[in-house]
């Protein structure tokens, strides 16, 4: 084996097969000649990728590995990890993009002189990128040695998909691949929020449209709120994690419409913000961030008499409204600055003084509530905040608008981040906030029950200052008129007669003779059926049929993959989509839940979506409905389940199923598609029963419904 052989893991393993590890595991066991271990330890062991793929393409279990995975396990076995890895990457792309010849004459050398003239070019185009005092110092000839064939092959992978998306993908594997390491901004969170800071609109006007001419990230974590901005003229960025920054920085400048000197003004710094500012005195036209929440070691006991706290000196517990004024302290008269917001920071009565003072002043303009599921922490529903830098000559602004985007939830179906349609979030927020946003406005904001208010500050001063945007909303209009209800009530009527049809025959004892089984690894094998895995990701505007959509039995309601695996448009999805045929057997990989799907006409043509496994049958050899019957038996789920401290993993390969004839499986096939509908009729009673309950509830009480 070379000494610059990357090397892959096990799960690396499954990964270029596209099976699970304990496929992966049984070959080691089963197979003599399977590549031996270089590397890694005992528990997880490593192994040399060009031996790995060689035995997969001699057992037929690989045609060819895509490119853009082999350049990836590169990335992953680099000798000096992953994030060198990928900052030698970025490095060698802004070479590509911004110098194409010289590219060209670099690799047209040997390894070891490719090596020694690389650290000139780099050093070139960063300094080009980023002037002096950048995040992204040049790499030696000594450390770009190892990573010379993962250049070559970085440069491949740009000349077919581009350099900015060759960066974009690498990039969202590792957050992917270290989802605790990173805090992440979701994609859709992240242009809402650039929508929210573009109305200092006379900005916008002289920038020839949508984006502010200079922007600041003072907590730049993955780059994706500068990365939403469009077509700015200076970005400024810092990250306390000098790793984090320098890909940060790579993907910025990857990102910007120009290279080197026709790109916009780029900074990038690295440090802690609150302590030591990178950019002292700046000002600029709007500030994005995504702050780290509940710190208490934020710099209290060192910044007590720092400027910045023109709105109140922080408490110990009040971190967010220290970034808050931060991002005040570098606004322009009249800039915007958005922040996104834990809830508990609305109206903490330790915080109450500082909310006030900014009410007071007009620097408080907004304060939208999410959908939980639109962050990490993803379980609690986070705030945005946008704020004015007032301007010496502005009144204080008598109003301000409060929003509640949260989406309503379904019967009984908790609201998530795959479930959320951040085009209707999206739009909720702008169509109440571009209203309200208009210099000099006259007119009142129409007020929207249960969505939006223009609220005047003179209410919201009182002891606690609450700015929780629940709190100052009218409720929305219930629903529940009489007529409503009665409609209601009929579908319901209905749904029950045809439950009483559906519910099965009385159940007759049977043969209890030992019936011989095969597994679906080796139906799939012997080409009865084909396994896939959801990736998550979609065609045009196909809908994602979600893990929670099998569970529920609800239409496909997840959408498609953003160009982020984790929280940013860094990645893009990692493979093709599986779009759904009818017939499809659908299997959830995770939680336990004795669940399987059968793809009809209505979910076909949906894209499977993570953590679902599709069993596409060979309809000459295995009946679909007998194939799901049988899968949904609890025995059989418990013998194909592994089981971790906090997570249960179906591997769908170990499920059995009995031999028979096509015809006798029909027969099977017929009575568990009979149990299917039954199971769908109690599902719609049971969410009309409960639409029908809650109705008469809110009729009664809202006075919409008499009693009686």
């Amino acid at each position: 084996m070379p000494d610059n052989s990357t090397e892959v893991t096990a799960a690396g393993i499954a990964r270029l097969a596209g099976v699970g590890r304990a496929a992966v595991s049984n070959w080691r066991r089963r197979h003599a000649d399977f590549p031996k271990p270089v590397g890694g330890t005992e528990a997880s062991p490593s192994f040399a990728l060009p031996e790995v793929e060689e035995w997969l393409r001699d057992q037929g279990k690989l045609a060819e590995v895509p490119l853009r995975e082999r350049v990836w396990q590169q990335v992953a076995g680099h000798p000096d990890g992953a994030v060198t890895a990928l900052v030698h990457a970025g490095c060698a792309l802004l070479v590509v993009r911004d110098r194409p010849t010289a590219w060209l004459e670099i690799t047209a050398v040997s390894d070891a002189r490719m090596a020694g003239v690389l650290p000139a070019a780099l050093d070139h185009v960063l300094t080009a990128r980023f002037g002096a005092g950048r995040a992204v110092p040049t790499p030696t000839e000594a450390a770009l040695l190892p990573s010379v064939p993962l250049l070559r092959a970085v440069a491949e992978l740009a000349a077919e998909a581009g350099a900015r998306k060759a960066f974009d993908f690498l990039f969202g594997r590792q957050l992917d691949a270290n989802p605790r390491q990173y805090t992440l901004t979701p994609p859709g969170l992240a242009e809402l929020m650039a929508d929210l800071a573009e109305p200092a609109r006379e900005s916008a006007r002289q920038n020839g449209g949508r984006g502010s001419r200079t922007v600041l990230d003072p907590a730049a974590g993955t780059g994706a709120l500068l990365c939403a901005v469009g077509r700015p003229t200076a970005v400024y960025a810092q990250e306390a994690d000098p790793d984090l920054a320098a890909l940060t920085a790579l993907r910025l400048a990857l990102h910007s419409e120009g290279g080197g000197a026709d790109g916009p003004a780029l900074a990038v710094r690295t440090g802690d913000t609150l302590r030591a500012d990178a950019f002292p005195g700046l000002t600029v036209d709007a500030v994005l961030c995504h702050p780290p929440f509940n710190e208490r070691n934020w710099g209290h006991d060192d910044l007590a008499y720092d400027p910045r706290w023109e709105y109140g000196f922080p408490a110990r517990t009040e971190s967010e409204l220290a970034w808050v004024q931060h991002a005040l302290a570098h606004l322009r008269e009249g800039g915007t600055a958005v922040v996104l917001m834990p809830p508990a920071a609305a109206s903490r009565r330790s915080g109450r003084r500082i909310r006030a003072d900014l009410l007071r002043r007009g620097a408080l303009r907004a304060v939208v509530a999410l959908p939980a599921g639109a962050a990490p922490p993803y379980g609690i529903p986070l705030h945005i905040w946008v704020l004015r830098k007032p301007g010496t000559e502005q009144h204080p602004a008598p109003e301000l608008l409060v929003v509640d985007a949260a989406e309503p939830e379904a019967a009984g179906a908790p609201s998530g981040r795959d479930r959320l349609d951040w085009a209707a979030v999206r739009a909720a927020v702008l169509d109440a906030w571009a209203p309200f946003d208009v210099p000099g406005r006259r007119e009142p904001v129409e007020e929207r029950p249960g969505t939006s208010r223009a609220v005047p500050v003179i209410e919201l001063l009182d002891d606690d200052v609450d700015l929780a945007p629940a709190r100052h909303l009218p409720p929305p209009a219930s629903g529940a008129t009489a007529a409503e209800l009665v409609r209601v009530r009929e579908r319901l009527e209905e749904t029950l007669k045809l439950t009483a049809r559906r519910t099965p025959s009385p159940a007759a004892p049977g043969d209890q003779a030992r019936r011989p089984f095969t597994t679906v690894g080796e139906l799939a094998r012997a080409g009865a059926l084909r396994l896939r895995t959801g990736t998550g990701s979609g065609s045009g505007t196909a809908p994602v049929l979600t893990e929670h959509d099998v569970l529920s039995g609800t239409g496909p309601s997840g959408s498609p993959s953003a160009p982020s695996a984790a929280g940013s448009s860094a990645s893009a999805p990692e493979g093709e989509p599986v779009l759904l045929e009818p017939g499809d057997v659908i299997v959830p990989v995770t939680g336990g839940a004795s669940v399987v799907r059968v793809v009809d006409e209505a979910t076909a043509g949906a894209a499977l979506g993570r953590n679902l496994q599709l069993l596409r049958p060979d309809p000459a050899a295995l009946d679909a409905w007998f194939l799901a019957g049988f899968l949904r038996g609890t025995a059989n789920n418990r013998q194909a389940s592994s089981y971790a401290s906090t997570a249960t993993r179906l591997d769908a390969r170990r499920l059995q199923v009995p031999r028979m004839p096509l015809a006798e499986q029909r027969t099977y096939g017929e009575q568990f598609s009979a149990l299917a509908a039954f199971e769908d009729a109690l599902r719609t009673a049971g969410r009309l029963g409960g639409q029908l309950v809650q109705g008469m509830y809110d009729g009664l009480t809202d006075g919409s419904v008499a009693p009686g």
